[in-house]
C-alpha cells in the first residue's frame, strides 16, 4: 500500500523539482507503475482493503528479539551472528513467524539505534518562496462582555517576512487546514517548505533528530500544496524564531490593550 508520505515525495519530486519518472523510481526505489499512478491522479491517499487481515507473529517476541539484537551488537564484528542465525535461534525458542518479519523489524531497530543525535540547524537565509513558519498563540479578548481565550494562527514567510494572522476558537486540525488555505490565498501561493513545532495536529511521534511520524491527514494537506514539512527540534524555538517574534509583535501591537468584540 502506498503511504501518504511516499505520495508526497513523488508529487514534490515531479512537480517541484521537475524530475523524470525514471529518476523518481531510482531515488525512491519504487516501480514506474506506482509513480505513474500517483502523477496521473490528484489523490493524496490511495486506500486498499485487505480481503484477509494478516496475523502478526512477532508481537510477544519483540522483547526477546530486542535482547538478541542488542547482545549481538555488543559483540565484535567477527563474533556477530548473521540475521538468519538470529532468526533460527528465535525459532528454536518457539517463534512461528517468518524471516521477513524479523528482517523488517531488525532493519527498523538498527536504523533507530544508528540515528545521529547531533543537533540539526535550520538555515537563517531563505530564498524567495522557499519556506514559511507556522505557529499558534493564545490571546485573551472580550467577546460580548465575556473574557475569552482565542487561538491565533500565525504564518510568516521566511524571505520577505510577510505575515498572515487569523483567530480561531480552537486548534483543531480543521482550523489548521483552514488557516493554511486562507494564508496561501492571501499570500498568493504556497512555499516549498513549511516549518512547524511538534504540534499534535501535525506530528504523531517524535524520533531522534529530525525524524518524525506525521499525522496522515496533515501529510495529505502537504501533498495537496506540494509542501515539504519540517519539524523543529524539541525545546529549540529559535528554529522558527521569525514566527515566534511575530507572535510577540502581534500581541503587543494588536491584542494590547485587550480587544473587545460583539461576536
Amino acid at each position: 500500500m502506498l503511504v501518504v508520505e511516499t505520495i508526497l515525495k513523488i508529487r514534490r519530486l515531479s512537480r517541484v523539482q521537475g524530475k523524470s519518472i525514471k529518476a523518481i523510481c531510482r531515488e525512491l526505489g519504487i516501480s514506474r507503475k506506482v509513480v505513474r499512478k500517483v502523477l496521473r491522479s490528484d489523490e493524496t491517499e490511495f486506500k486498499y482493503e485487505r480481503t484477509r487481515q494478516p496475523q502478526p507473529k512477532l508481537g510477544p517476541w519483540r522483547d526477546q528479539l530486542d535482547g538478541m539484537l542488542l547482545a549481538n551488537e555488543a559483540k565484535s564484528s567477527r563474533e556477530r551472528l548473521t540475521l538468519i542465525r538470529i532468526f533460527e535461534d528465535l525459532r528454536d525458542l518457539g517463534y512461528e513467524g517468518g524471516y521477513d518479519t524479523v528482517r523488517r523489524y531488525a532493519r527498523t531497530w538498527a536504523k533507530e539505534r544508528g540515528s545521529v543525535t547531533a543537533e540539526a540547524y535550520v538555515p537563517l537565509y531563505y530564498a524567495p518562496g522557499e519556506a514559511y513558519q507556522f505557529d499558534w498563540s493564545h490571546e485573551i479578548v472580550v467577546l460580548n462582555g465575556v473574557t475569552t481565550t482565542v487561538k491565533v494562527a500565525h504564518v510568516r514567510l521566511c524571505h520577505s517576512r510577510m505575515m498572515y494572522v487569523r483567530a480561531y476558537p480552537r486548534e483543531t486540525q480543521e482550523m489548521v487546514f483552514d488557516a493554511h488555505d486562507r494564508a496561501f490565498a492571501f499570500l498568493g501561493g504556497a512555499c516549498t517548505r513549511g516549518i512547524y513545532d511538534n504540534m499534535k495536529t501535525a506530528v504523531e511521534t517524535v524520533f531522534v533528530g529530525k525524524e518524525r511520524q506525521y499525522n496522515r491527514r496533515f501529510l495529505q494537506m502537504c501533498s495537496h500544496y506540494l509542501i515539504e514539512p519540517v519539524a523543529c527540534t524539541p525545546a529549540s524555538g529559535w528554529e522558527k524564531g521569525q514566527v515566534e517574534n511575530q507572535v510577540n509583535l502581534v500581541r503587543e501591537r494588536f491584542f494590547t490593550p485587550r480587544l473587545r468584540f460583539k461576536s
